[in-house]
């Protein structure tokens, strides 16, 4: 059996630079971008799960190029953003969505734009020794991508193409039209036992009525995805270059809904003499699709399968849920709106480096990021939304423009053969401004020009407008040692001012320290170096910063409203929200303790790492004196502390044409409030969450189920119903103050939290000769969902369907002791029964291959050709009741991993190749 060599001298990518991999003291993954290409989806940032250690990746729609939320070490901030900073082609990006709001629905993940198939590598920095020399954006980790660029060379031409079926992974189990039938005759029954216990069908209808209309199976379809990637690249000694364009369709499993992307790629790079080098890389992209309007998940899922698509007696659709008046025709809502957004992005770069001396250099950098937005949606009059108002239309406009430049001064010197030095100076100043614009009306002529002809509409919606801008100027510098590639230093400081904060804080440092130790190097490790190959100590300490608060946050401002003067409607101003001049960033302390071993020759290696994380000044909406004529305002208040442990295990085998390599990952986060503002033990956040001192963010709080109240306890267990007239058959709940009875408002406990106990992954790639096959597993372990979905699927009110669950109802001939009885007018209580364990076990991918051999090909005249065939999503283990553990619908740390009505996301099957000339 003989090892493949794991390269210590590896170049990885780190922020202003590149460093050879063994001379790494922070802690830094380099992700395999072959794997990541494995997984069919339009955005990079998903692809990435299971890749990283440390890495949680969570969906927020599972729609054609729909959001992503990923965490590094855990979430930190609560009125904050909480999403890393990506770095692409050295031009920090935003992730957050440019939106007018003219449409409907979950929008298009701003990432997107970006094919994974130009993609040269990616790097995950996330200790404060690799993070902070991005000092106030640092805080959430950095997710660094840089692009292909040509070698020197004759022309390669390499073209990839696959198509693929996508179908929905799971279905939600749901009553049929004969068991909803039954479930609202005992609804009208419990409200009105004198009129009968068949008052809506007889036990003749219902047994006529077959399974009813399924609309899970009317609204979800089989739907293809292709993509297509063709680049040429090549160059001389003095210039190089790399051509590339994309073509992405994904339709979506929902009817009437899909993405496109056709984007274009350009790096080129020139040696102009012996002193000045120049480059540009510039990448353009068109995106858009047709989305899926909001509510629709949920209006599917609780539409009646007695009603019918189409109205049998008037013809046409039919309009709403015949007996409630909440939810539209879902079909005639998905086939009949138009609900669009497209969008234009360019991203480009251009530099010039200047070699003073060989050891010094000066690299001047502009960039620019550029992105406009359309978004059109049009509600007919024919459909039930669109009805009342004879028809809706909205358009919007939206414009993002940051500008970049970026100036380092490099110098690097060895000396004595033993002692090796970097020094980095940087100044940089960055800029964005965005705008939208956004109108509509109503009340159409005609259906035919739809949101094309406002004027024709009777009534105007009233237009809005939006501007605002960010500033950041900084500077940096970093120290690089090392020497004789046993002992490392590196230290940074950078100092930011953001126009974001107050006046007196504008202005914030970010220091920080590493060192590391390769004890392998050492004389006396000589007798056991052909076992132990590598083994490497590192520590690190440093301050990060998070800004991303919003524009204007610190400033006081007024908004526009209506005054009455002697009966003249009047526009004018009214005070909006106070300003706060001290207003500043929420700053993170981290510690880092690692280990790096390598066993024979790095056949197999491991790293291991163990974090403290410490974010303090926590921005929160903080309760002021009613004197101020305010409610809250935003100040730095309160602590939280993630702490956890990573594990990275690596394994690469030979024998003989057997090649197999493997790849676990490992990671436990602890997350812990430790402080809240004014000292305030908890702070209760909207209808489903609280923060407490001592809890972690994401914990659920609500009521606590007890059973079912059984005949003969009406008198004394009926009080904890929190009903006025309790019956056998309502939920109880736990009494948590002990007062001998319930309410919501007084007794509330925690009853789950989103904080996974820990997450792993697995792969492992396989290969004999010319066949390859590769699979990856992903597991997520100890988590809770807020499942919005089964609460409202679990009211038996016969007004809408409900869970397949329903079956299990309390009945006098079934006294359950889990399910309530069916109830016209049930009063929903938020409990742990919408709590469910989120853990879950998924083969993220499994790909078989074939690539021709090196002979056959040259016989051919061409350079490789690979055949494949892969699948993604393929199995997801898990006891959880709704589409998907990993969603969350929002992306911040404290309304963590709550299902309400999100896209679902799909299973794929794909074949493809890739040809190379």
């Amino acid at each position: 059996m003989t090892g493949r060599v794991r390269q210590l001298d590896e170049v990885v990518i780190v922020g202003y630079g590149r460093q050879r991999k063994g001379d790494v003291s922070g802690a830094v993954t380099t992700v395999r971008t072959d794997d990541m290409r494995q997984v069919a989806d339009a955005s990079f940032n998903r692809q990435l799960e299971g890749l990283a250690a440390g890495l949680q990746v969570s969906t927020t729609s599972g729609e054609p190029g729909g959001g992503v939320s990923l965490r590094i070490r855990g979430g930190s901030s609560i009125e904050g953003g909480n999403e890393p900073l990506y770095v692409i082609d050295g031009f920090p990006v935003y992730s957050t969505v440019v939106s007018a709001s003219a449409v409907s629905g979950a929008p298009l993940n701003p990432l997107s734009m970006l094919a994974s198939g130009d993609i040269a590598s990616i790097t995950v920095l996330k200790d404060a020794a690799a993070t902070a020399i991005y000092g106030s954006r640092a805080a959430n980790g950095v997710i660094i991508v840089t692009t292909k660029s040509g070698q020197s060379g004759k022309p390669k031409i390499a073209y990839q193409a696959s198509v693929g079926v996508q179908t929905l992974a799971k279905r939600i189990d749901l009553l049929d039209a004969r068991q909803f039938a039954s479930l609202r005759n005992e609804a009208l029954y419990d409200a009105n036992p004198a009129l009968g216990a068949h008052q809506y069908l007889s036990a003749d209808e219902i047994a006529a009525l077959g399974g009813g209309t399924d609309w899970q199976r009317e609204a979800f379809r089989s739907a293809l995805t292709t993509d297509h990637h063709l680049s040429v690249s090549g160059g001389t000694r003095q210039t190089r270059y790399h051509v590339s364009g994309n073509y992405y369709l994904q339709e979506g499993i929902l009817r009437h809904t899909d993405f496109s992307r056709l984007a274009t790629r350009v790096n080129l790079q020139s040696q102009l003499n012996s002193r000045l080098a120049t480059g540009i890389n510039l990448s353009m992209a068109q995106t858009g699709g047709r989305l899926a309007p909001e509510g629709i998940i949920t209006s599917l899922l609780l539409m009646p399968p007695t009603a019918t698509v189409y109205d049998k007696v008037r013809g046409g659709y039919t309009l709403r849920n015949p007996f409630e008046n909440i939810f539209a025709n879902p079909i005639a809502s998905l086939l009949e709106q138009t609900n669009t957004s497209r969008s234009f992005k360019l991203l480009g770069t251009a530099f010039a480096e200047y070699t003073f001396l060989p050891q010094l250099k000066l690299k001047v950098m502009l960039g620019v990021d550029y992105q406009s937005g359309h978004e059109r949606r049009y509600i007919p009059s024919t459909i039930y939304e669109g009805k009342a108002a004879g028809g809706i239309a909205s358009v919007g406009t939206s414009e993002h423009r940051s500008w970049l430049n970026e100036n380092t001064l490099t110098y690097t010197a060895t000396v004595a053969r033993k002692h090796r030095l970097e020094a980095l100076l940087g100044l940089t100043q960055q800029e964005t401004k965005v705008e939208w614009v956004r109108t509509g009306a109503s009340n159409f002529v005609s259906d035919k020009l739809s949101y094309n002809n406002l004027e024709s509409g009777a009534v105007v919606t009233t237009p809005y407008s939006y501007a605002t801008r960010n500033a950041l100027i900084s500077t940096f510098a970093r120290l690089n040692y090392q020497f004789d590639h046993r002992y490392f230093l590196t230290a940074s400081l950078r100092a930011d001012g953001s126009s974001r904060f107050g006046a007196k804080n504008k202005w914030g440092w970010f220091p920080s320290v590493g060192a590391s130790w390769d004890v392998s190097r050492e004389s006396f490790f000589g007798p056991i170096s052909h076992i132990v190959s590598q083994f490497k100590l590192r520590t690190s300490y440093g301050l990060t910063g998070n800004q991303e608060i919003g524009n204007e946050q610190s400033l006081a401002t007024l908004s526009a409203v209506a005054y009455q003067f002697g009966g003249i409607h009047v526009k004018g101003f009214a005070p909006d929200r106070v300003g706060n001049g001290r207003l500043g960033w929420e700053s993170t302390s981290q510690f880092d303790l690692g280990l790096d071993i390598g066993l024979w020759n790095n056949r197999f290696s491991l790293s291991l790492d163990y974090y403290h994380k410490r974010t303090r000044d926590l921005l929160l909406n903080v309760e002021i004196p009613w004197t101020s004529g305010f409610q809250t305002s935003l100040q730095n208040y309160g602590t939280v502390v993630n702490r956890g442990f990573e594990l990275a295990l690596q394994s690469h085998n030979e024998w003989g044409k057997m090649r197999w390599d493997a790849d676990f990952n490992f990671s436990l986060n602890r997350n812990k409030v430790v402080q809240l503002g004014g000292n305030a033990p908890r702070y209760i956040s909207g209808l489903y969450y609280i923060l407490q001192v001592g809890q972690p963010l994401g914990t659920f709080y609500g009521a606590a189920t007890d059973g079912i109240l059984q005949p003969g306890e009406d008198q004394g267990r009926g009080a904890l119903t929190g009903n006025a007239n309790p019956k056998a058959g309502d939920r109880l709940y736990r009494d948590v103050n002990g007062d001998g009875k319930f309410t919501v408002s007084a007794d509330r406990t925690i009853i789950g939290s989103a904080q996974p106990d820990f997450i792993c992954s697995l792969s492992n790639r396989l290969a004999y000769g010319s066949f390859d096959v590769s699979f990856m597993l992903t597991a997520s372990v100890g988590n809770d969902v807020l499942n919005l979905n089964r609460q409202a699927l679990e009211v038996f009110s016969g007004q809408q369907n409900a869970a397949a669950s329903a079956a299990e109802r309390w009945t006098t001939s079934h006294p359950s002791l889990t399910m309530p009885r069916a109830k016209l007018d049930p009063a929903p209580v938020f409990s742990d029964r919408s709590v469910e364990g989120g853990s879950y076990l998924r083969v993220r991918t499994v790909t078989l291959g074939y690539t021709l051999p090196a002979g056959f090909a040259r016989k051919l005249h061409i350079g490789g050709l690979r055949w494949y065939v892969s699948a993604t999503n393929l199995l997801t283990l898990t006891g959880y009741s709704g589409y998907d553990p990993a969603v969350t619908t929002a992306a911040n740390a404290v309304d963590q991993a709550t299902d309400l009505g999100i896209y679902p996301t799909s299973r794929t099957c794909s074949i493809g190749f890739s040809l190379q000339f």
